[in-house]
């Protein structure tokens, strides 16, 4: 059973990383402080970092989590079965967009802050690591709907397009006061037309070259 004191800990560890999850997402990653994080979460900055060591580490604590859920679900979607590659391509997208619009103020401290190129070969933090996962399962997905004779600077920028797509339709309804659910339910078709046409436009740039 938890002692008193531990309890006390987890919760103070809980606090701190709801108050810097708010003030990221406020003022952005840069402009916030230690000291701001921890006047939030009602203690002081060195009680902070007892829990913390810097506020990169709470930028890791807050976004790993999720983040290594998005990729354990787009993996599943790519395991070998009967569905076509078309729907796997549609429901790893969907993902995506879900994901980013669920979690509408902080997707950007998920994906971007501290970020590097998608196809650095060595990322240092293991954030970055995970994100270059997440887009390269986007990238598979894609590869398996086109020529297999795709040069793999092809594919990268196709998927670097894809991607940008995506972005675009989550910055489309990132201040929607729909409800997530409803708005999924209504959009997911003209979503899935959107990829549809995006790709018979790559296949058609392939065979024409």
């Amino acid at each position: 059973m938890p002692t008193k004191f531990h309890q006390h800990s987890e919760t103070t560890k809980r606090e701190i990383l709801l108050a810097a999850a708010k003030l990221f997402s406020q003022k952005g990653y840069q402009s916030v402080t230690i000291r701001e994080i921890a006047k939030k979460a009602g203690c002081s900055h060195t009680t902070l970092y007892i829990y913390f060591k810097d506020k990169e580490a709470l930028l890791h604590a807050l976004s790993e989590p999720p983040l290594l859920a998005l990729k354990q679900q787009m993996e599943e979607v790519l395991l070998p079965g009967n569905v076509q590659s078309e729907q796997k391509l549609h429901s790893i997208c969907i993902l995506f967009v879900r994901f980013c619009l669920k979690h509408r103020s902080m997707h950007r401290i998920f994906f971007e802050t501290k970020s590097v190129r998608v196809d650095e070969p060595q990322p240092e933090l293991e954030i970055n690591k995970l994100r270059i996962d997440i887009f390269q399962l986007l990238k598979l997905a894609l590869k398996d709907c086109l020529p297999p004779t795709i040069e793999d600077s092809a594919l990268l920028s196709s998927s670097r397009i894809f991607s940008y797509m995506l972005r675009g339709i989550i910055g489309t309804y990132m201040d929607s006061e729909e409800p997530l659910d409803v708005l999924m339910e209504r959009l997911t078709p003209t979503f899935n037309e959107a990829f549809d046409v995006l790709l018979a436009g790559f296949i058609l740039k392939l065979r024409s070259e």
